[in-house]
C-alpha cells in the first residue's frame, strides 16, 4: 500500500535561526493513496546523526506576476566530513488559506508548480529528495511555479539530511539550514508577443 505523507516532522521541530517568522510544527499525516506498491522505502536504512549543510544560494523574484513562471533555486553543499544519507528539501506556502467557512478545502494554491526538481520526488508532499551528497559536494534543488493569486507571498523552506528523521542537517556554526522568500504578486499578468521570429512568444511586465 502507498503513502503519501505530509512533510516531515522533524524538519520544523524547532524555530529558523534569524527568521522573521517562526515555522510552525506541522502535524505528520497518512493518506492512502493507493495499493500494489511494493517498492523500497525512501527513508530505509537511515544513518542516525548530524550532518552540517551550507545553502550555498536561495533565490526566488521578490516581485512577479500573474500567470507569469519563474524558478525557484536553492543550492546546498556538504560542508561535513561524512557523507549525507538523503539531502533533501521541504517547501511550504505554495498554498494558502482563506478564512471562508464555506469552502469545504480552505487551501487554494498561490504558486502552481509545474515541475520539481528533477527526480526529486519522495512520498511526503512538498518534499524533494536528491540522494546521498559527499563530503565537498553541492546539489541544486530547482522548481518551476507559475503565480495564480496577486499580493504578498512567504515562502518558506527547510534542508534535511534524509526523509525519517534520524539524519538531521545543521549549520556548521549552528541551528538549522532553512529560510523564507517573500514578495509580491502583481495582479497584472504579463504581456506577451511574437518575436521577430514570428514563432518565439516573448513576455514583458511592462
Amino acid at each position: 500500500m502507498k503513502l503519501v505523507q505530509s512533510p516531515p516532522r522533524h524538519l520544523y521541530d524547532s524555530p529558523p535561526v534569524g527568521s522573521r517568522v517562526a515555522i510552525p510544527v506541522l502535524v505528520a499525516a497518512f493518506v492512502v493513496a493507493g495499493c500494489g506498491s511494493s517498492g523500497p522505502r525512501q527513508d530505509a536504512n537511515e544513518q542516525s546523526g548530524n550532518y552540517k549543510i551550507q545553502v550555498v544560494e536561495a533565490k526566488f523574484p521578490d516581485h512577479q506576476s500573474l500567470a507569469k513562471r519563474s524558478t525557484m533555486t536553492i543550492t546546498v553543499k556538504n560542508v561535513d566530513s561524512k557523507t549525507i544519507p538523503n539531502v533533501a528539501v521541504t517547501v511550504t506556502s505554495f498554498d494558502q488559506t482563506k478564512n471562508d467557512p464555506s469552502l469545504a478545502d480552505p487551501r487554494r494554491p498561490q504558486f502552481v508548480v509545474n515541475k520539481g526538481p528533477s527526480g526529486g520526488d519522495t512520498a511526503y508532499v512538498g518534499t524533494s529528495a536528491l540522494g546521498p551528497l559527499k563530503p565537498g559536494e553541492t546539489k541544486t534543488f530547482k522548481w518551476d511555479v507559475t503565480a495564480v493569486v496577486a499580493g504578498k507571498y512567504a515562502l518558506k523552506y527547510a534542508v534535511a539530511a534524509g526523509l525519517n528523521g534520524k539524519a538531521k542537517a545543521i549549520l556548521a556554526g549552528g541551528g538549522h539550514p532553512r529560510g523564507e522568500f517573500t514578495g509580491t504578486v502583481s495582479n497584472r499578468a504579463p504581456q506577451a508577443k511574437v518575436a521577430d521570429d514570428g514563432k518565439t512568444v516573448v513576455t514583458s511586465d511592462n
